[in-house]
């Protein structure tokens, strides 16, 4: 079977057909399944939609705003969430975090650490719940008898690669124990109503370990994000069956664990009032809330015969498009230039609007010109040059505005979306009138 994803073979094959990826095969013993084993988890007769009873989700509060934000308001009890990240990055601190406040057993299951090594965290982090249990086991029969013994409301799961169903002849952290073991607890935390939490490390590629069917099988996935050398880190929300994807939370890594931002658009926005040649702000939409972030780019003199193209928190392919662009479009020369281009504060930028944001960036680096002092800037650029409406254009305004900004550099938008906006407008159909509002005067500064 392939580790990277699920792929079956009879045989060992070098280079995986689903993949193709090389080397990714192992040997997977797997034993027949026992009769009886499928829970039914509903009527065992289809039912027409109009007879179905709704029912409003009772979300459980952690405490933590920007977490809850990201689980969509809450976790939901009965249902299965993943969270993914690099070792060592702050997971198990968040979801340590996270249980303090709730006022139902919680019980936090590790396969890695010992009881002393969890008691000596949660001193650190100022944890004294009474209703917080312990469990040091990687048996899931034996987890098992601990959920049933303590009937907890919360289940943390520390982490899925070392969790192992003795059912079965394979080894922890296979493809098919993490398969098998996320299915059993899945079956056990819709039949029983509490809600689970797994921790899944991330391999080498920067996605989850195991095979992608698991992050098919969870309600939710959430991706922490963050540099080791950094104190920020990002939790995203890349699937949730019960609220808003994309969605993002923010925090700071301290002595005394994981402190939220409650406004990012501060961390991720350097100085914005006294911007540089090469620096522009615009405003991304991550989730439900816009997100003010800083784009820079550098262009220099390239003396080799192909010229450097790189990027980071924007995708390389993308920025190949924008230059071509702006030099069929726009008129300008960059075939014989590096390019640069950086999101500082270590966010991801992927969604349309920034294309704007970064050709101008990339314009005013060119051109040693810097555009207005407090402007805001986001639009989709076409392969015509034209500039695009992008959606949630009053959300980016009005946090644009309130973080102190005063000018905007936006597409044609709905007449709604701009009323009560008080910031100095530039709307703009092309990139050439783009160009064009860099101003002179400061033209080589």
């Amino acid at each position: 079977m392939c580790s990277a994803c699920g792929y079956e073979s009879v045989k060992w094959i070098g280079r995986c057909p689903g993949c193709n990826n090389w080397n990714t095969f192992t040997e997977e013993i797997e034993r027949t399944a026992t009769p009886g084993r499928a829970i039914s988890r509903g009527a065992t007769s289809p039912s027409k939609l109009s007879e179905i009873e709704s029912t409003n989700l009772l979300r459980v509060k952690t405490g933590i705003e920007e977490f809850d934000r990201v689980l969509g308001g809450g976790f939901v009890p009965g249902s299965v969430i993943l969270l993914g990240g690099e070792p060592g990055i702050g997971k198990s601190t968040l979801l340590l975090q996270s249980v303090n406040k709730l006022k139902f057993p919680v019980l936090y299951v590790t396969g890695e650490e010992s009881l002393q090594q969890i008691k000596m965290r949660a001193e650190r982090l100022g944890i004294k719940s009474d209703n917080l249990f312990i469990l040091a086991e990687t048996s899931l029969e034996i987890i098992f008898d601990g959920i049933d013994k303590i009937k907890p409301g919360l289940v943390v799961i520390d982490s899925i690669q070392t969790i192992y169903n003795p059912q079965f002849e394979n080894s922890p952290g296979t493809v098919t124990q993490i398969r098998e073991c996320t299915n059993s607890l899945m079956e056990k935390t819709k039949r029983s109503g509490f809600a689970t939490m797994i921790i899944g490390h991330i391999n080498k590629d920067g996605v989850i370990a195991g095979p992608k069917i698991l992050e098919h099988i969870v309600d939710t996935v959430l991706q922490f994000e963050g540099d080791s050398k950094s104190s920020h880190r990002l939790v995203r929300a890349l699937k949730n069956r019960f609220g808003s994807a994309n969605e993002l939370g923010v925090f700071e890594m301290s002595a005394d664990g994981l402190k939220e931002v409650k406004e990012p658009g501060l961390l991720f926005v350097n100085d914005r009032l006294t911007q540089i040649p090469g620096t522009v702000i615009t405003a991304a939409y991550e989730g439900s809330r816009a997100v003010l972030v800083e784009v820079q780019a550098l262009v220099t003199v390239s003396f080799f015969g192909n010229p450097q193209r790189v990027t980071t928190g924007y995708d390389n392919r993308k920025l190949s498009i924008i230059l071509a662009v702006l030099e069929k479009r726009g008129g300008l020369r960059l075939s014989d230039k590096n390019v640069f281009v950086n999101v500082a504060g270590g966010l991801y930028l992927d969604e349309p609007a920034a294309d704007l944001a970064v050709a101008c960036a990339i314009v005013s680096a060119l051109t040693d010109n810097r555009f207005q002092s407090g402007t805001v800037i986001f639009g989709e650029l076409g392969l015509g040059g034209e500039i695009r409406t992008v959606s949630n254009t009053a959300k980016r305004l009005i946090e644009s505005e309130r973080l102190g900004l005063e000018n905007a550099i936006i597409p044609k938008a709905p007449k709604d979306d701009l009323k009560n906006v008080k910031l100095n407008l530039n709307i703009c159909t092309h990139i050439k009138e783009v160009i064009n509002l860099l101003p002179p005067t400061v033209k080589g500064s």
